[in-house]
């Protein structure tokens, strides 16, 4: 069961990332200017590209199970400084103060899952697991 469970848990996990990098292509424009608003004006070209990038190759790698500790660090290299800078909910009018405090504490939840990953491992349904058991005549 626990072996479910993980395979269940990575998914969950990739698809907001995967989704994210999706919806960052689709509004590749529409990213740079809410970045803006941020106060991110340095190089946005490549600092969006970047992300997307981290976003895809660890979603995947956390997805399939393969080198899933890598990709939980790279998706933690993108998600712990957009956590501080989009939700920082201390810096907020105080009408929106609650709504980012849930954003931020959701992001801050997903932080964990993806340290649990990092620690854990893969589990046994996984890509790695299934090279290192397949045998090759």
């Amino acid at each position: 069961m626990k072996d479910v469970v993980d395979l269940i848990a990575r998914i969950l996990i990739a698809c907001i990332f995967l989704f994210e990098a999706y919806d960052s292509i689709s509004f590749f424009k529409g990213t740079k200017s809410i970045m803006t608003e941020y106060g991110i004006t340095w190089q946005q070209d490549i600092l969006l590209i970047t992300s997307i990038f981290l976003l895809i190759l660890g979603g995947l790698l956390v997805l399939i199970g393969y080198r899933s500790n890598f990709g939980a660090v790279l998706l933690l290299l993108y998600w712990v400084p957009v956590t501080f800078i989009v939700h920082s909910w201390w810096n907020d009018p105080v009408e929106i103060q609650r709504v980012e405090s849930f954003a931020f504490m959701k992001n801050i939840a997903i932080m964990g899952g993806l340290m649990m990953i990092y620690v854990n491992g893969s589990g046994k349904y996984s890509v790695k697991r299934l090279f290192a058991t397949t045998r090759v005549k």
